[in-house]
């Protein structure tokens, strides 16, 4: 695993104006405007409609891993930050069936993923969704959206990564697609052979997926997670009760998870009961539950985190130096 040092030296991320002004600032913006213009570029070509999501609401996602939720005061009424958006995105698919966000998220992540550099406060997400998709479907648009990327970068702006100190050699094997796959219960006992404790009931952490990315030569996916271990609106296997329909984009080289995603609960009693077993009141996602008995479709989507796949493009050792206005959990900055 990388060092990051501590909370003090963490802290000693330039300031705001040195770090807009440095030219690895500069140029790592520049892969960004491309690798969106990528993605873009890709979504649209296969149908599917940009929209901007919604930055509060009367709830979000629940999140996990011991993030908060943060509250602003809608005229009264106590709304949240977005976490993600994918409660909106779910509620969008009777009108487009195929979209996309380019969404900003907020999230009060425990203070120790400031050590990670994986985790910021603040970030972005390329959000999917497909209605009457597969988690299959998801999947294949997932890592074709993510050769996608990787492959216009390298073409249009090799001479910038070079100067990033990114090999494009790196990315080889991801240029041929078919992308790996293990299950959750693969990966657990992958970990514990090398000596790493994971819990078989939860995600993989951290370390964990540092240490099987170290282990590929491309992205590769992680499928059928347990239940319980993400959100209440991931689809439970019909056929392999407390099994998901979900999976996880692993990047090789140690960079651990690039885009998340599943299939989605869809019926409105099958919501109810998987809101409650996750320990939340259905009576506060009022809203949400009106659409879903009004009939959501089914779907598959999926969040590629944007900065996360900065990092990975340009071989950077934290988010922070691949965002242009950085905010780490716990560090107080402009």
């Amino acid at each position: 695993m990388h060092d990051h040092g501590t909370l003090e030296e963490i802290a000693q991320i330039p300031p705001l104006g040195a770090h807009l002004t440095a030219k690895r600032t500069r140029d790592i913006m520049l892969v960004q405007q491309e690798a969106l213009a990528a993605a873009r570029d890709h979504l649209r070509g296969q149908g599917f409609v940009e929209l901007l999501p919604p930055l509060t609401g009367p709830v979000t996602d629940p999140g996990g891993r011991g993030a908060k939720q943060l509250d602003v005061d809608f005229y009264g009424h106590r709304y949240k930050l977005m976490t993600s958006a994918i409660l909106y995105k779910q509620a969008s698919l009777r009108g487009f069936p195929k979209l996309f966000y380019i969404a900003p998220n907020v999230r009060a992540e425990p203070l120790e993923t400031a050590f990670t550099g994986r985790h910021l406060f603040e970030f972005h997400q390329i959000d999917v969704e497909i209605a009457g998709a597969s988690r299959e479907e998801a999947m294949r648009t997932a890592g074709g959206l993510l050769a996608h990327v990787v492959r216009h970068v390298i073409d249009t702006v090799p001479e910038l990564l070079r100067g990033l100190g990114r090999d494009a050699v790196f990315f080889k094997e991801l240029l041929r697609e078919d992308f790996e796959t293990r299950t959750h219960a693969e990966a657990v006992e992958a970990l514990r052979e090398v000596g790493h404790d994971q819990d078989a009931g939860t995600e993989i952490d951290w370390e964990g997926e540092t240490l099987l990315s170290h282990k590929f030569d491309k992205p590769f996916f992680i499928t059928d997670y347990p239940k319980g271990s993400r959100g209440f609106y991931d689809m439970e296997d019909p056929e392999r009760p407390g099994v998901l329909r979900n999976f996880d984009l692993l990047g090789h080289g140690g960079y651990g998870e690039l885009v998340s995603g599943s299939e989605r609960r869809c019926d409105y009693a099958s919501i109810v009961t998987a809101i409650r077993e996750s320990g939340e009141n259905p009576a506060k996602y009022g809203w949400y539950l009106k659409e879903a008995r009004q009939g959501l479709p089914a779907s598959a989507g999926f969040g590629m985190g944007l900065q996360r796949l900065l990092r990975y493009l340009t071989g950077m050792e934290s988010l922070w130096q691949v965002t242009a206005y950085p905010k780490l959990p716990g560090v107080v900055s402009a």
